[in-house]
């Protein structure tokens, strides 16, 4: 794992040597173990590396034989052996034993077309100063994050793995996205591929890029398409699913430093430790964080999966504080980032740190395999759905969840209003719904005037109307699992575990998103998926043996952290001091700020969602416009006062 920046000077000028350093110098967290750079008359490639595989000879950027062709890349090529193999039969030479040298040479052989031969995590640049060409790629999942610019005053094209490196360049003076910040609000991240930056962007997920001095063009190599096999045979299904997963795993394992895994007791983490305990080579070592609220606590069922395989086990039992941890997230995550589990799993990246450089993980079981509690409840509200004609959804039902109380204390299967709400609506508006913070009328409220007038009618609804079009042949569990891979996954829980893990410089690796698995997934039938009362059924089924009856019949729980109290007692005076500042009348309206956060102290409405979206909203502008950690400190002493 490591850190990439770059740039191609403007026409007419020469790289700047220092500004590259400044960029990497940024991202050091990345990759701590080494720098390099390179540069010609027009490209500059830098690199941040932490050493993981090929300890001495991974040094970055490398070049091909006569250097014409030079790259920096983040990430881990899973299959690159195999690769080596295959070019070294059509005539290529070898000087390292680096999955990097393998993406120059198969770059030479195949071009663009190289990035569907990949199996792995990874964002990388190429530059080909035969061509004068800058060649991006990120992986199909978008584990690896890489922006991109075409907008920084003395650039024509820059590039990095995170923002940070971006806003060092001495032309960087882009303003806020206003597109971005509604987006942000709703969904509590940053979709792909915009950027909270106007003018700066994600490369996409499963996409590369070109860049000419005539232009750029975009290029969608990869997506997960939702092919079931209505056919498919239970026990056959079961068996495949089973071992490609722990080929999947298996692949993993290869590492030149420590090497250990997450558990958090679920069923994704618990299998893949399972797994990795019956093939790595001595014990695993595994790692979970508690939390003194024994409501929030799962290591009981992590001890299970422990006892049974005997892994070396780190465990830490930890009292979250948002005043230890809102300078790291603001810093690390260089956008507004709203999922508050992005907190825990910052404190078991550290403790995880401590003992191992590489460290595995269950993230996207639930989105492959079809695990999530409201995947069961779409079901339901689709199902009561098609008992009604539109117009009786659209007016009668729609009227009554209007008037329906609220009922926010009620697990979601019993608030009926929000039930009512959902069949009132098509899948697409159901499934904003129940993603979204703000939306609609409460978001528009929430924003200052000029920033819904910078907006020009964009709605963050219509968005996902768009990601809708084209599924409606699919059951309405596989339309929610493609929208998922395609907004949540990557934009929100693989830039939480990017982000956590590199800030301590520990690279996480995650086997249920290899593609082949995920495709192998994506063909089978949804009563596979979710039935028999159970969600992820066939992964389930397929890991019986190696799992506790408990941790596979038990309901998802997930890295949890107490809010709506926080806001109500420790979290007061910081939320008052950073969201309701003047200075952030540039963004929001505070006298609807002030309504919401008066309503929640109240005890009679739980906004707690909402008012933790804002409160990083303002760490971010804090942030983005103090220039210094210090700001923070500052803040927090005025609150204490």
């Amino acid at each position: 794992m490591c850190g990439i920046a770059g740039f191609v000077a403007a026409e007419g000028s020469l790289p700047d040597r220092d500004v590259l350093r400044r960029m990497c110098d940024r991202i050091v967290h990345r990759g701590p173990d080494d720098y390099g750079a390179w540069f010609d008359h027009r490209a500059a490639l830098g690199h941040r590396r932490l050493s993981i595989i090929d300890l001495a000879g991974g040094h970055q950027p490398l070049g091909n034989e006569d250097g014409a062709i030079q790259i920096v890349f983040n990430g881990e090529i899973y299959n690159y052996l195999e690769l080596r193999r295959e070019l070294e039969g059509q005539g290529h030479r070898f000087r390292t034993h680096s999955d990097t040298e393998t993406l120059v040479h198969l770059y030479e052989e195949y071009g663009e077309a190289m990035t569907e031969r990949l199996n792995g995590m990874f964002a990388f640049a190429i530059w080909d100063s035969r061509r004068q060409e800058l060649f991006l790629a990120r992986d199909r999942f978008g584990k690896k994050p890489l922006y991109y610019s075409c907008s920084v005053r003395g650039a024509s094209i820059a590039f990095a793995s995170e923002l940070k490196a971006l806003t060092a360049m001495p032309g960087f003076d882009r303003p806020t996205d206003g597109a971005a910040l509604a987006d942000f609000l709703c969904l509590g991240y940053v979709p792909d591929p915009k950027s909270i930056y106007d003018g700066v962007h994600k490369l996409a997920p499963g996409h590369s890029l070109l860049w000419r001095a005539s232009g750029v063009s975009l290029r969608n190599y990869w997506e997960l398409r939702f092919e079931p096999d209505r056919r498919a045979d239970w026990k056959e299904s079961v068996e495949r699913i089973r071992a490609l997963t722990v080929d999947s795993v298996v692949c993993r394992l290869m590492s030149d430093v420590p090497l250990g895994a997450f558990l958090s007791g679920g069923v994704d983490s618990s299998t893949v430790v399972a797994v990795m305990a019956r093939h790595a080579a001595g014990r695993v070592k595994s790692f979970s964080i508690g939390f003194t609220e024994k409501a929030y606590d799962e290591l009981d069922y992590a001890r299970l999966l422990v006892e049974r395989y005997r892994t070396d086990h780190h465990e830490e039992t930890v009292t979250p504080s948002i005043h230890d941890t809102l300078g790291t997230l603001v810093e690390h995550y260089d956008e507004p980032f709203g999922d508050a589990s992005a907190i825990p799993t910052l404190y078991l990246a550290r403790m995880t740190r401590r003992h191992v450089t590489v460290a595995l993980s269950g993230d996207g079981g639930d989105e492959i395999f079809g695990g999530y509690d409201r995947y069961e409840l779409g079901i339901l509200e689709n199902r009561l759905r098609s008992l009604f004609p539109a117009w009786f959804r659209r007016s009668v039902i729609r009227t009554a969840g209007r008037y329906y109380p609220k009922l926010d204390f009620l697990p979601r299967p019993l608030r009926w209003k929000a039930m009512m709400n959902c069949v009132a609506q098509e899948v697409a508006d159901a499934y904003f719904n129940s993603m979204t913070a703000f939306r609609d009328e409460s978001l528009q409220a929430v924003l200052s005037p000029a920033m819904r007038r910078s907006l020009g009618g964009y709605d963050p609804r219509e968005q996902f109307r768009r990601h809708f079009d084209g599924l409606g042949h699919l059951s309405v569990l596989e339309q929610m699992q493609a929208v998922d891979v395609k907004t949540y996954l990557p934009g929100g829980i693989l830039v939480k575990v990017d982000r956590a893990t590199m800030a301590h410089s520990l690279e996480s690796r995650s086997p249920l998103l290899d593609y082949r698995l995920a495709e192998a997934a994506a063909r089978l039938p949804p009563e596979y998926k979710i039935g028999a009362g159970t969600t992820k059924r066939a992964f389930k089924e397929a890991f019986a043996s190696y799992l506790p009856p408990v941790t596979r019949f038990r309901r998802k729980m997930g890295f949890v952290v107490p809010i709506r109290e926080w806001l109500r007692t420790s979290l007061k005076p910081t939320f008052e001091s950073l969201v309701l500042r003047p200075e952030m009348e540039e963004y929001l309206s505070l006298g609807a700020v002030r309504r919401i956060w008066s309503q929640h102290q109240s005890g009679l409405s739980n906004h707690s969602v909402k008012l933790w979206y804002l409160l990083m909203l303002a760490g971010w502008a804090g942030r983005h416009r103090a220039g210094a950690r210090s700001w923070f400190e500052d803040q927090r002493a005025a609150a204490a006062k």
